[in-house]
């Protein structure tokens, strides 16, 4: 039995205290000074340049046949033009990417919702840590390896917990602007695991971190890969672009440089750093997400539902 338990906060926000120095939570509260400082300076994000942006994309969301989104939310719309410094623009067609994607794949991104997927997080497939990175950013772990058993978590299932989770940092207005780092731990894979994925798979999940996830991806740290990799590696590498190849770094075992790109501070042992994080059990996390479940019913009510655009749609859809 886990010495740790979730515990509710006076704003109905679910956290995990672990120890005196670390504590696991949803950041789901508006940003403090030093993160409204961030914004201004990475994400031009002044109160001229919010309002401007703001009435832009409402005005584009209102003349997109089908895309019903809800234009008087601006929390709603300042997680589309976080990722896009405020450039009206470049929000729009991320958003309609990401909702082009939802509607074109139900299977994998439709009632994303913690419990039907809390296995992934019982089983520390997927883990958030406690700590942010030294530039502030969420630091997520996916286990593709030892804790990961296809016959227990399916691809599919694997692959919706990553979405929901990227869903979840979405929420967060300090991850909104100091993003996210993943780290993707392979030790122990094995051909069991490289067998499940196909080309046409690694396609889509690359289109969808590359074009259509609105988070401010910082990084993918590759860690522990065996030489089993570089089979699984053959598959995704045609189809991973520019952009995404310089924020991707395979480290092997040698954790010096994810330490000095995320901090060792803010980093375990187990991952080269000098945190002393405690051990806790991946249903704590699972707990705290179905406690938060309500949080989830708006992004599944939204849609996308022009077929002309959705057919039409260049190499995210073909």
């Amino acid at each position: 039995m886990s010495e740790f338990k979730m515990e509710i906060g006076e704003d109905d926000i679910p956290f995990l205290r672990l120890s005196k120095e670390y504590t696991l939570r949803l950041d789901l509260e508006e940003l403090d000074e030093e993160y409204k400082n961030r914004a201004i300076k990475d994400l031009r994000e002044t109160p001229e340049n919010v309002q401007e942006a703001l009435k832009a994309i409402r005005q584009m969301i209102k003349d997109e046949p089908g895309l019903n989104l809800p234009v008087e939310d601006e929390q709603f719309l300042i997680k589309f033009l976080r990722p896009c410094k405020y450039y009206p623009n470049s929000a729009f067609r991320l958003m309609k990417k990401f909702y082009t994607f939802k509607a074109k794949y139900p299977k994998w991104s439709a009632n994303l919702y913690p419990s039907p997927l809390r296995h992934v997080f019982d089983r520390e497939v997927f883990q958030f840590l406690p700590t942010r990175s030294a530039t502030g950013s969420r630091i997520m772990i996916v286990n593709v390896g030892t804790k990961w058993n296809p016959k227990e978590v399916s691809l599919d299932d694997l692959f919706r917990a990553v979405m929901l989770s990227i869903e979840l940092a979405m929420i967060e207005p300090r991850t909104q602007v100091c993003g996210v780092h993943v780290i993707l731990n392979m030790k122990g894979l094995s051909l069991s695991h490289v067998y499940v994925f196909s080309p046409s798979l690694a396609k889509m999940m690359v289109d969808w971190v590359q074009e259509c996830a609105p988070v401010r991806l910082k990084a993918i740290h590759v860690i522990n890969q065996p030489f089993v990799f570089n089979v699984l590696w053959a598959l995704f590498k045609p189809f991973v672009g520019e952009k995404l190849r310089q924020r991707l770094f395979f480290h092997g075992s040698n954790l010096k440089p994810l330490c000095e790109q995320i901090s060792a501070k803010c980093l375990p042992p187990y991952y080269g750093g000098i945190a002393n994080i405690p051990d806790f059990p991946g249903s704590l996390f699972s707990d705290m997400l179905v406690y938060a479940e309500k949080r989830f019913e708006h992004i599944n009510l939204v849609s996308y539902s022009n077929p002309v655009y959705i057919t039409a749609q260049h190499s995210l859809v073909e």
